[in-house]
C-alpha cells in the first residue's frame, strides 16, 4: 500500500523523539502521520529537505507584543510576523500592556485581537496584582491562557507584586505554574541613585546581581511553602543558579539569547541604551555561569523576552529610557550560531526551544516530532551564514541589537499544522495562528 500525505518532508535530518537522524515525515490533516522512509509515497506537496534539519516548531515563551496600548512599538500582527520569519511557531505574550491583562475581559480582548491576525500560534499570560489575587485561580483556567505572570520587581508597565504576603497569597491561588520576573523591589528603590544620568553602563550597577538573587531566594521559599510550581524568567546571574538547582522538584528556569550572547560593559559601550533591559545584561562571569547552567540542565527553556521600543524612546538620556529589546525574530539564529560554535548541541537547542516549553507548561500536541502531534516544524540550514540586519526585522520598532552580526545557522522554513507560513526567508501564508491549548485546561469538544 502506498502512503498518501498532504505534505511529505523528504530526506531531512529530523529531530524526533528518537534523536536526530535522517527521516521522511508525512503530514495529514495538520498532524504528523508517519516518520520513516517513504520513497514511493504520494503527497499533495513534497518538500525536499536534503541537507536541512527538520526540528520541532520552536516556541518563544516570553514576548511582549505591546497590544493594546502601545501599538506604535509593536502589535500582534507585526510581532507574530517577526516570529515566523525567525522560525518561531508559537509565542507566550506578557500581560504588561495598557490596560494590563489582569481580568477575563482583557484576556478575551487579546484573543479577539489575535484572531485572524497572528501568523504563529499564541497564548496570553494573566498578570497578578494585589487587587486580583482572588481571581487568579479562575483566570489561569481560561482558554488561551498560558499561566500567571508576576512582576516581583517593577519593570515596563504598572504590574507589581512585591510584598511577601501578597506573593504567597498569589502562589496559593491556583495550581498551574507561575512565571515570575525576579528582582527585589526594595533593593531597586534603594539603589536607584546609582543609575547615573547619561551612563547606561550603570544599569547593571543599579539593578545588581544581588537584587536578582534576593528575590529568587525569597520566591523559591514562598513557592515551596505554597506547594506551587514556579518558573523563573530571564535568569541573569550565576548567583541564582545554585538556588535554582536545589529547587528542581518544583521550579524551572529560563534565560535569554541576549544574556548568553552579550556581556557588560562592552555591550553598553557599543549599543548604549539599546542594550538596556530588565534584568540587565551583566558581566562576562555571569554569562559564563549561565552557559554552565545550560550545559548542566539547570536552565530549562530559552525565551527571547521580545520587548520592542521605538528608536525615539531609546534615544532619550539614560535612565529616562525604557528597558527592553526585540528578540523573537533572532532567537533561533542566535542559538543555532551557538550550536555551530560548540556552546551547546543541536539536541539541547531542541530541548530548550520545543521539548522544554511543552514539558514545563503542558502545551497540548506541540513541541515534538512524533506521530499524532501537530505538524509544526522549524526547518533550518545549519551551514547557512547570513548577516542580521535592521532591514530584515519585521517588528514595528525596526531595529535589533544584533544588527551587523553574522550568524551561522538559519531557519529557512516555518511550518504550522502542515502549512508553510515562512519559506526562503519570506512570509508564505498570512494569519494562520490559533490559540495554544494546554493539557491542564483542555476544553470539552
Amino acid at each position: 500500500m502506498t502512503e498518501a500525505f498532504d505534505l511529505l518532508i523528504r530526506g531531512g535530518i529530523a529531530g524526533t523523539v528518537n534523536g536526530i537522524a535522517e527521516a521522511d515525515i508525512g503530514v495529514k490533516d495538520g498532524r504528523i502521520a508517519a516518520i520513516g522512509s517513504f520513497p514511493n509515497a504520494k503527497a499533495a506537496e513534497i518538500f525536499e529537505a536534503k541537507g536541512l534539519h527538520v526540528l520541532p516548531g520552536a516556541m518563544d515563551s516570553q514576548t511582549h507584543m505591546r497590544e493594546p496600548g502601545n501599538e506604535h512599538k509593536e502589535d500582534l500582527e507585526t510581532g507574530s510576523r517577526a516570529a515566523v520569519l525567525g522560525g518561531i511557531t508559537g509565542v507566550f505574550e506578557m500581560p504588561n500592556t495598557s490596560p494590563p491583562t489582569t481580568n477575563k475581559a482583557a484576556i478575551e480582548d487579546k484573543l479577539a485581537r489575535a484572531a485572524n491576525r497572528m501568523h504563529c500560534d499564541y497564548a496570553f499570560y494573566a498578570g497578578a496584582t494585589p487587587a486580583n489575587i482572588a481571581e487568579l485561580a479562575a483566570l489561569e483556567k481560561l482558554p488561551g491562557v498560558c499561566g500567571i505572570k508576576a512582576f516581583l520587581g517593577s519593570s515596563t508597565g504598572t504590574l507589581l507584586l512585591n510584598k511577601p504576603e501578597d506573593i504567597l497569597a498569589a502562589l496559593k491561588s491556583g495550581t498551574r505554574r507561575v512565571a515570575v520576573h525576579s528582582e527585589d523591589e526594595d533593593r531597586l528603590i534603594a539603589r536607584k541613585a546609582l543609575a547615573e544620568r547619561g551612563k547606561p553602563t550603570t544599569h547593571p550597577v543599579w539593578r545588581d546581581a544581588e537584587a536578582a538573587r534576593l528575590s529568587t531566594e525569597r520566591v523559591l521559599r514562598l513557592a515551596k511553602q505554597a506547594g506551587r510550581r514556579l518558573h523563573v524568567l530571564h535568569v541573569t546571574t550565576g548567583d541564582e543558579i545554585p538556588l535554582l538547582a536545589a529547587a528542581k522538584d518544583f521550579a524551572t528556569a529560563e534565560t535569554t539569547p541576549q544574556h548568553l550572547t552579550l556581556s557588560a560593559p562592552e555591550c553598553y559601550e557599543r549599543l548604549g541604551t539599546y542594550a538596556q533591559m530588565n534584568p540587565p545584561i551583566r558581566d562576562e562571569s555571569h554569562r559564563q555561569a549561565l552557559w554552565a547552567a545550560v550545559r548542566d540542565g539547570v536552565i530549562d527553556v530559552i525565551g527571547s523576552d521580545h520587548a520592542p521600543h521605538t528608536r525615539e524612546e531609546k534615544d532619550k538620556i539614560y535612565p529616562d529610557t525604557p528597558s527592553g529589546m526585540p528578540g523573537v525574530q533572532t532567537l533561533v539564529t542566535l542559538l543555532l550560531d551557538h550550536v555551530n560554535k560548540g556552546n551547546m548541541s543541536l539536541a539541547r537547542f531542541v530541548d530548550l526551544t520545543a521539548h522544554g516549553p511543552q514539558r514545563i507548561f503542558g502545551i497540548a500536541g506541540k513541541g515534538r516530532i512524533a506521530r499524532g502531534w501537530d505538524a509544526d516544524f522549524t526547518i533550518v540550514d545549519m551551514n547557512h551564514s547570513r548577516r542580521i540586519e535592521n532591514s530584515w526585522i519585521a517588528s514595528r520598532c525596526g531595529w535589533t541589537p544584533f544588527d551587523g552580526m553574522t550568524t551561522k545557522g538559519w531557519a529557512v522554513a516555518t511550518i504550522l499544522r502542515g502549512e508553510f507560513v515562512m519559506r526562503d526567508f519570506g512570509l508564505a501564508k498570512a494569519s494562520s495562528g490559533k490559540p495554544l491549548r494546554f493539557v491542564e485546561t483542555l476544553q470539552p469538544a
